[in-house]
């Protein structure tokens, strides 16, 4: 008796239940790895910084923060650290697209990836917290992001007004964004823009265990998994 040839699974199918098979993710995963091992030192530096930032205007009363400022802004060299800062900030924003990407761990296990098992070995605690804070905090990171990224290249941000060109909505949104990226807003607010300011900082720490931990000792990335399904070339 003939059996019926198997269906092979759509890419749809994959990416729902098992989206490690997916080459897109793949392709996703290889970019936000060695993305984040390149740019993680930079973005701990200014993620540390732009928290201590976010009180410039109380804590330069009482002690000179120009050349946190200048390191924040210009890495301490000028335009060309300026520039370097933009590349940095599209760096953040890639590796923000790229985490979104490959985040989603399929249907029977996407609800985990949401909070950290605090009980577990650190380097599973280590996973879950970059996992779950890069879910819950993707909006404000990519908003550092995109901010970051406006004020080292503000002219690609013109192409807004080809959708906007009365002018109704760009000029205060991109004002807003500016806003956004700084958190002066006093009151518990400002507090917690320092603690979200942080977030970054975490994520390149765990990122760079996660980098470390797969490159020198060749442990899986993920320890949840019994064998490690994102191969690196």
């Amino acid at each position: 008796m003939i059996q019926p040839e198997k269906r092979k699974p759509t890419v749809w199918h994959l990416w729902l239940h098992r989206p490690e098979q997916v080459w897109l993710r793949k392709a996703m995963f290889q970019i936000h790895f060695w993305l984040g091992a390149a740019v993680g030192a930079y973005v701990f530096l200014m993620s540390l910084s732009g928290s201590l930032l976010v009180y410039r205007n109380e804590l330069s009363k009482r002690f000179s923060l120009d050349w946190l400022v200048d390191f924040h802004k210009n890495l301490l060299v000028g335009p060309a650290g300026r520039f370097v800062n933009g590349i940095g900030a599209i760096s953040l924003l890639l590796l923000c697209l790229t985490g979104a990407a490959i985040w989603w761990p399929g249907m029977r296990h996407w609800r985990r990836s949401l909070m950290v098992e605090w009980r577990a070995r650190f380097p599973r605690i280590n996973w879950d917290l970059h996992s779950a804070l890069g879910f819950w905090c993707f909006a404000f990171v990519a908003m550092w992001g995109l901010s970051a990224t406006y004020f080292v290249f503000p002219r690609p941000f013109d192409a807004l007004l080809v959708i906007d060109p009365s002018d109704r909505f760009t000029d205060k949104g991109l004002s807003w964004l500016a806003q956004l990226h700084f958190g002066r807003f006093g009151g518990v607010a400002q507090a917690l823009w320092v603690l979200l300011g942080l977030v970054p900082a975490v994520l390149a720490f765990t990122g760079m265990f996660i980098c470390c931990r797969r490159v020198i000792y060749g442990k899986p990335s993920n320890p949840k998994s019994a064998s490690d399904e994102d191969t690196l070339h």
